[in-house]
């Protein structure tokens, strides 16, 4: 480790957070905070990395700070869970078989000029002899500083505070993911043509791919499948979207309809061919 890089472990437990606890500030964009004692985006908005035991791996989170005065924001580390909503239950607490010891943080309070960068540092240390596994934590960002959010019977002090998640694949630990057409599902309003998916493996996979589709009125347009964790051990549903041409709104979908092309996972490529009916 880093002498420079402070161990997480340090720190002591304690509460829980919700997933991006805004209270009535909400995320403008990925990695982005919108409150007064909270102005920054974030980026990458997530980590995919892959460690060999024995070895550590050196990354960089970038704070840009667009607030009017100096922005304070305190880092940590979480650790947390799915609920069964899909939703993100941050923990400080360090849970059963945490990686969080692996962590080292470069700091834990920092403070960013108005309009101001930052490169923060945090490396991970795989033990010796780990066994393939994946590492799953969240960096915490949370701004120092509350602030008042009015509305027209609220007045309350807030905080931002955001999770970056981290995803760790210690040797060999890969996604298996076996999936199958589900049916059309009405998702916000659209009916959207729906894959129920299954996680074997020992890491997280995402669904990603080129596809088109074919509807009933002979109209084709690219689609794909949502960028969503699917974690080991899990069942969920991924819907596919059509994609949207530049300057152009969303086709609508007159079924049923004809899928084709090829989803990927880590290394898989499947050639795949789905007809849904409504």
């Amino acid at each position: 480790m880093s002498p420079s890089l402070a161990p997480t472990r340090s720190r002591g437990a304690g509460r829980h957070g919700l997933a991006v606890a805004l209270a009535a500030a909400a995320l403008a964009a990925p990695g982005f905070a919108g409150a007064q004692g909270f102005a920054a985006f974030l980026a990458p908005s997530r980590f995919d990395l892959t460690i060999e035991p024995g070895k550590t791996r050196r990354e960089v989170l970038e704070f840009h700070h667009v607030g009017t005065v100096a922005g304070k924001y305190r880092v940590s580390t979480n650790d947390w869970e799915f609920q069964r909503d899909y939703s993100v239950k941050f923990m400080d607490e360090l849970a059963p078989d945490s990686c969080r010891p692996w962590v080292a943080i470069e700091r834990r309070d920092l403070t960013i000029p108005p309009n101001g960068k930052y490169r923060f540092r945090f490396e991970v240390s795989v033990p010796p002899g780990t066994a393939s596994r994946e590492c799953r934590f969240a960096l915490m960002v949370e701004g120092q500083e509350p602030a008042n959010v009015e509305g027209a019977n609220l007045s309350v002090p807030v905080a931002g505070r955001v999770g970056v998640i981290v995803y760790v694949k210690v040797g060999e630990a890969a996604p298996v993911l076996v999936v199958n057409p589900a049916g059309v599902r009405d998702i916000k309003g659209a009916k959207l043509p729906v894959l129920a998916v299954s996680n074997k493996g020992n890491a997280h996979g995402r669904l990603d791919g080129f596809l088109t589709g074919k509807d009933a009125a002979g109209n084709e347009f690219e689609m794909a499948p949502e960028n969503l964790p699917v974690m080991p051990g899990m069942d969920r549903e991924v819907a596919i979207r059509p994609v949207a041409e530049e300057g152009r709104k969303l086709p609508d979908i007159r079924y049923p309809i004809t899928i084709k092309g090829t989803l990927e996972w880590g290394k898989k490529r499947e050639t795949v061919e789905y007809r849904f009916l409504p």
